[in-house]
């Protein structure tokens, strides 16, 4: 099996590869996708795109894991990244990827115990549970990495893996689950409230 977490973003685009061996867990690559701030919005979403596409191709992966994206605290910022985030799942769709989405204090819970742990903190567990010299960089990279991080101490890789041991996680990553997923219903609901 293998995994390819993506932290989408219209200057950088994070990528991580993780692929499964025999018994354990292996890092093959990770990166970022750059795009010049020049370049016209609809030229950059293409490349971005394109480099998705390509990784795709080149390490077939077997999942998609993506930082959910639900409440914006920066119009532009958040515009932009949903756009990012937009021709990722594009990429997806057309290759017939799996797609898993998890929030990042979801992601921080599952890997340090704390959804408010700094970059440092996350860093420094993908380091240590993929086995990697030093902490991998740059950031969106690192966050990349982490989605799949997130996505191996889910139920859903145990379950796609053929894993033994139960589906279900640590009752605190449940609860912070559930609480990622009311803040979502709760957005929606809010949007859907000020459409009218």
């Amino acid at each position: 099996m293998v995994l390819l977490g993506i932290d989408p973003g219209l200057a950088a685009t994070g990528f991580g590869v993780v692929r499964r061996e025999r018994d354990r867990w292996r890092h093959v690559e990770h990166g970022c996708i750059r795009t010049k701030a020049g370049l016209e919005l609809g030229v950059r979403l293409l490349q971005i795109h394109d480099a998705v596409s390509e990784l795709i191709r080149r390490q077939r992966p077997d999942v998609m894991v993506l930082e959910r994206l639900y409440q914006l605290r920066d119009g532009s910022t958040g515009l932009s990244v949903g756009q990012a985030m937009g021709v990722v799942r594009l990429a997806a769709e057309e290759a017939g990827l799996t797609l898993a989405e998890y929030a990042p204090t979801h992601v921080k819970l599952t890997l340090v115990g704390n959804g408010q742990a700094d970059k440092q903190q996350v860093q420094f567990m993908v380091q240590r549970i993929l086995g990697l010299p030093q902490p991998p960089r740059p950031d969106h990279a690192a966050d990349a990495l982490a989605l799949c991080v997130c996505y191996l101490h889910s139920g859903l890789s145990r379950t796609k893996a053929g894993a033994a041991g139960p589906v279900a996680g640590p009752s605190r990553i449940a609860a912070a689950l559930a609480e990622d997923e009311r803040r979502l219903r709760e957005h929606r609901a809010r949007k859907a409230g000020g459409a009218s």
